[in-house]
């Protein structure tokens, strides 16, 4: 019996989007993940570990950058040396708009999908979204939005790049372990005459995986 053969490997990149986005989470724009996680990573310290609160973070921030653009202003004044380099401190038209395009997409999405909910009637939509805004709420209990949101990144920058590297070994095992299932049931399809080539039928993503480990007549 030849060798089965292997499964089609997934894009990764293309599923996330093929953007820039993509490329930070799968880290081939390394610089992007590195300034993303140890931003992430220094936030949580100064607000979990070290107390920090949001307020008061900030307002100092912006405090020291008041003083030191300030007295940079002046020093420049006196020793006829060029003022702070800053730029148009404005939002332009154009980046509004743009803002204002990519939230009208996730408002008309969500606003969709209570429409199915409510009006379309749709039991399949309402459970994934009952049980997904559950789980988000069970999960919530144990960590503060804060920690919640940190894990959220470190898995982002994480799963998809692991999942992308060892995408072969991952699949093979769920494949494994669902063709045991199969092994468990064989003898009762059997039983009720679906015989191999049946089972082959009824489940085709191991059926090479039989065909290599069983004989062809059972």
């Amino acid at each position: 019996m030849g060798d089965s053969a292997p499964a089609s490997r997934i894009s990764v990149h293309q599923a996330l989007g093929g953007g820039l986005v993509a490329d930070v989470l799968l880290w081939r724009k390394w610089c992007g993940g590195v300034v993303i996680l140890a931003s992430a990573t220094t936030f949580w310290c100064l607000f979990e570990l070290a107390g920090y609160s949001a307020v008061s973070f900030v307002a100092n921030v912006l405090l020291l950058l008041v003083v030191i653009l300030f007295f940079w202003a002046k020093s420049a004044s006196l020793l006829n040396r060029p003022l702070p380099p800053l730029p148009n401190l404005e939002i332009s038209e154009k980046n509004a708009g743009k803002i204002a395009k990519e939230l009208q997409v996730w408002v008309n999405y969500a606003l969709s999908v209570a429409h199915d909910i409510t009006l379309g009637r749709n039991l399949k939509l309402f459970l994934k979204v009952a049980v997904g805004l559950w789980f988000v709420s069970f999960i919530g209990s144990f960590f503060n939005l804060l920690t919640f949101v940190y894990i959220g990144i470190v898995l982002s920058l994480s799963v998809p790049m692991l999942y992308d590297k060892y995408q072969h070994h991952i699949n093979e095992k769920i494949a494994k372990r669902r063709c045991s299932r199969v092994f468990r049931r064989l003898s009762v399809n059997r039983d009720i005459g679906l015989g191999f080539h049946g089972v082959k039928r009824l489940i085709p993503f191991c059926s090479d995986f039989i065909s290599f480990h069983l004989p062809s007549e059972l």
